[in-house]
């Protein structure tokens, strides 16, 4: 397709919602598997260190 201007590129043929929306959603969905995917590691990380040091005073 060719368009004549940023309105019509926006636009996309009458479909622009639809294409702009599955964008937006799909943004939004890898932002919050990103957010999500940082807290399960800091938590992870958390965790580990709270073993180890529980070890360490085991072995005291």
């Amino acid at each position: 397709m060719n368009w004549t201007s940023s309105a019509e590129f926006f636009a996309m043929g009458g479909y622009g919602q639809y294409v702009w929306g599955s964008v937006g959603v799909t943004i939004a969905v890898l932002c919050a598997e990103w957010l999500l995917l940082r807290q399960r590691r800091l938590a992870a990380l958390s965790h580990i260190k709270r073993e180890l040091m529980l070890k360490n005073e085991e072995s005291l």
